[in-house]
């Protein structure tokens, strides 16, 4: 009590690392086999190294739009109803994004004179309405959007880069990457910006969150030419991986230069599982069956590493089921500021287990939802599925498209499975690659159950989905004519609006 309301008075400053597409193993403490993240194993190794830290949804923008809210997506809404159990996202088609009444963490924090920052991708709605610095952020520099390309600005427009309200360039345009290489500065420049804004806020004594979000990681990977095909991997994708680990290192070795490590919470994880449809040119899931787009454990066992030197003991591990969404709770608690008492926040707060070694493990579920669909719960050590699905091209299992080169029975399936009347069970403690099924007349199995069950009717019966925002595209709301292109000469010509139901094929 005493040692959490002492942090709590200073208001600690808050440094969110939220990577794009990194897996849970491409990182050498969680075992890599390359070791070419020595600033992240540094960082592990003087603070805390979550286990079994999760994301809410193994895709981009809904697990972006948790973290920002504290809530499931099928709560706040970044999800569609368009097909049963569909990854929704942010293309530069979408209509929508996140709700206004939604109310995000930049926002809340403002309460307590927090300064805040966004660098890299946002991906909750790039229309103006949507964008950060309309939803709480003070600063933005990065995009609405992913950095796909390159378009012909004829077809489809490529995506503008904001400095706070107004573009000031384009991807592959004016921000450049090399396609077959790889070769950007995109990376150094997202650095530079998030040590200037440490710096600036420092200097001017106030309380500050940073949320970095570099997207370099996600295809088609880059990196600059201080890693360019340095990486064991040979592939961009690894030499991203390299680039992201010194960049963490740079960040917190400038809060060390300054005097304020020791009230700064930073907390490093991404937003979903590594892209294992990319094959070889992606990341590294560990021992975590599939990958992104999946609910499986590759899909949604992130990396986690807590650091607050002084108060988190250095090199502990635990086992405390946590979750992206959990970020936004305990950030809002280490600033004094209460969550929102009049919606159900689905994070919960892990201060107690980040500042007392001896807090028993707080015992909480881990959803897993594809759309508007639970597909599977985790309850302790065990995992049940109520809904499987996957897909691979042409009639090879093993040319899957989300669990490349795996195969399990009855388990990795091309179509949507209802298990909802006998759920597949796992103890994923013992089978964390889910390749063991417990038997249903088990013992195991039924008392595992009776305690899973309970909670997934309470959840279901408690349950009340937001307005879906994922459900409409039009091409006349793509970036044919961001704010502040006037200034740039960037303006193209916008075409009539035509707004469909979005296509989600998986």
């Amino acid at each position: 009590g005493r040692v959490r309301e002492a942090v709590v008075s200073t208001q600690s400053t808050g440094i969110i690392m939220l990577m794009d597409d990194m897996g849970w193993g491409d990182i050498g403490v969680n075992g890599n086999w390359a070791k070419e993240t020595p600033y992240l194993d540094k960082m592990a190794a003087e603070g805390m190294l979550f286990m079994d830290f999760y994301t809410a949804n193994p895709l981009c923008s809904p697990s972006r739009a948790a973290l920002m809210t504290g809530r499931l997506p099928i709560r706040n809404g970044f999800y569609s109803t368009n097909a049963h159990a569909r990854n929704a996202y942010t293309p530069q088609t979408m209509v929508g994004g996140i709700h206004q009444y939604e109310r995000l963490l930049p926002e809340l924090l403002r309460e307590a004179d927090y300064k805040s920052k966004i660098i890299g991708k946002w991906h909750l709605g790039h229309r103006r309405q949507f964008l950060p610095c309309n939803r709480g952020f003070d600063e933005f520099f990065g995009s609405g959007n992913c950095h796909f390309g390159p378009y012909n600005d004829v077809k489809q427009p490529n995506m503008p880069v904001y400095k706070n309200d107004k573009m000031v360039g384009r991807y592959w345009t004016n921000f450049t990457i090399e396609k077959n290489t790889g070769l950007s500065n995109i990376s150094q420049i997202f650095l530079e910006e998030g040590l200037s804004f440490i710096e600036s806020q420092h200097a001017a004594k106030n309380p500050f969150f940073l949320y970095w979000t570099p997207d370099a990681t996600h295809g088609p990977s880059y990196a600059s030419e201080m890693f360019n095909n340095k990486s064991i991997r040979g592939t961009p994708y690894g030499d991203a991986v390299m680039e992201m680990d010194y960049c963490a290192g740079k960040i917190l070795e400038k809060l060390k230069e300054l005097g304020i490590d020791q009230n700064t919470f930073v907390f490093f994880t991404s937003d979903n599982g590594a892209a294992t449809y990319r094959g070889s040119a992606g990341g590294d899931n560990g021992p975590f069956l599939c990958g992104k787009e999946t609910t499986y454990e590759g899909g949604m066992r992130e990396p986690g590493i807590a650091w607050w030197p002084g108060t988190i003991p250095a090199g502990t591990i635990t086992h405390q089921l946590g979750n992206i969404m959990d970020l936004f709770t305990t950030s809002l608690t280490l600033a004094g500021v209460k969550p929102p008492q009049d919606r159900i926040i689905d994070g919960i707060d892990l201060s107690p287990i980040l500042l007392d070694q001896t807090t028993p493990l707080i015992d909480r579920p881990i959803w897993y939802y594809r759309g508007n669909e639970m597909m599977a719960v985790r309850v302790g050590p065990y995992k049940a599925h109520y809904w499987m699905w996957t897909q691979f091209k042409g009639k090879d299992p093993l040319s899957f498209t989300f669990c490349r080169g795996q195969y399990i029975q009855n388990v990795t399936v091309h179509d949507q499975v209802d298990h909802t009347d006998q759920p597949i069970l796992f103890n994923v403690n013992r089978d964390p690659g889910e390749k063991y099924i417990i038997a249903p007349r088990s013992k195991e199995y039924k008392t595992a159950m009776a305690i899973i069950s309970p909670i997934v009717r309470a959840h279901k019966q408690m349950l009340e989905p937001g307005e879906p925002s994922l459900n409409y595209c039009d091409n006349a709301v793509m970036n044919w004519a961001p704010p502040g292109c006037e200034d740039l000469g960037y303006c193209l010509p916008v075409p009539d609006s035509n707004p469909k139901l979005c296509q989600w094929p998986h």
